[in-house]
């Protein structure tokens, strides 16, 4: 008699798949910090520039080395859309968008992008909706929204930096969904290169300015728009692909709602900005949201996003 299956493989899988997202998490929390130090030598056109330059020079060399050949012809619809949408267009809006709008305000807004992607997700997609995701998404919201509340200034915030940082959130959604495709026909590290270099194309209009402010901008200026190109940019978008893989679209789009908790802690640590009560409380509410996003029914089995990826799926 043939025996079941072990689950071992799949265990694994989803293990590693959430120790990717982790990494994703932190570095991407990790870039608010880096943002508000380069976003004062840096206007947000040459900041996107100088960061996808960073980013695309070192998923190239890591290409270079792995000897990661060119994507499928099928995937390159899917690694166009999110090059454009999220590696261009989001980077440079979103940058744009801090400019006008206090921190809070700008999270409180980024952070509908989860929604979006869960709707675009499942429109598109055909991700499921469990309860369990829904339930967390909501508490994460909420927590979101306690959160860019206690960080905002209490003034009314520019109508302009409002929209900008919700075109922000709609790029980044919708070039989530259409990366999801194109990681089922090439690999996180293909995808992701190629993505930036795409996106890099994109803000080229702003090189004249990136070679005019980096003549001026003091060191640790440059080195926080490399860091951000080679940390949250590079290895963070990798770690993502590889991730966003092995699960759903909306899975993945609820657990960037750690980010919040983290930039909070990350801002008390490095920069010496004591949270309040309600800060810690919304941060709190974010990563019990995210917990609560990608747990499972005690007796279920492994959900059939985390599968076993194909070969081409590999990191």
């Amino acid at each position: 008699m043939m025996n079941a299956p072990s689950p071992a493989p799949a265990r694994r899988t989803e293990l590693l798949a959430a120790g990717a997202a982790t990494v994703t998490v932190v570095l991407w929390a990790s870039a608010f910090v880096s943002i508000r130090s380069a976003g004062a030598a840096y206007s947000p056109g040459a900041l996107a520039l100088g960061r996808l330059l960073a980013g695309s020079v070192a998923l190239g060399a890591l290409c270079l080395v792995r000897r990661e050949g060119l994507p499928p012809r099928e995937a390159w619809r899917g690694i166009a859309l999110s090059g454009l949408l999220w590696f261009g267009f989001y980077m440079v809006v979103l940058n744009r968008g801090e400019q006008q709008v206090d921190a809070g305000t700008a999270a409180l807004v980024v952070n509908t992008g989860p929604i979006l992607i869960a709707l675009l997700g499942s429109r598109l997609l055909g991700d499921p909706m469990p309860p369990r995701l829904l339930a967390g998404m909501a508490v994460s919201f909420a927590g979101a929204v306690a959160v860019g509340l206690s960080m905002s200034g209490g003034g009314g915030s520019p109508v302009l930096g409002v929209v900008l940082c919700l075109l922000a959130a709609i790029g980044y959604a919708a070039g989530v969904v259409a990366q999801k495709p194109a990681l089922g026909r090439a690999s996180a590290l293909q995808v992701t290169t190629f993505g930036c270099l795409v996106g890099t194309v994109a803000c080229l209009p702003f090189a004249g300015q990136l070679v005019h402010e980096v003549a001026d901008a003091p060191a640790s200026a440059t080195l926080n728009v490399v860091y951000l190109g080679v940390f949250p940019t590079a290895l963070a978008f990798t770690t993502w692909a590889y991730a966003l893989a092995r699960t759903t679209a909306s899975r993945m789009g609820a657990t960037t709602y750690a980010v919040p908790a983290l930039v909070v802690a990350m801002s008390w640590l490095f920069l010496d900005e004591v949270p309040g009560l309600i800060t810690l409380a919304g941060g709190a509410l974010c990563l019990a949201g995210v917990a609560v996003s990608r747990s499972r029914p005690g007796a279920a089995g492994p959900a059939r996003a985390t599968a076993a990826p194909r070969p081409s799926e590999r990191a």
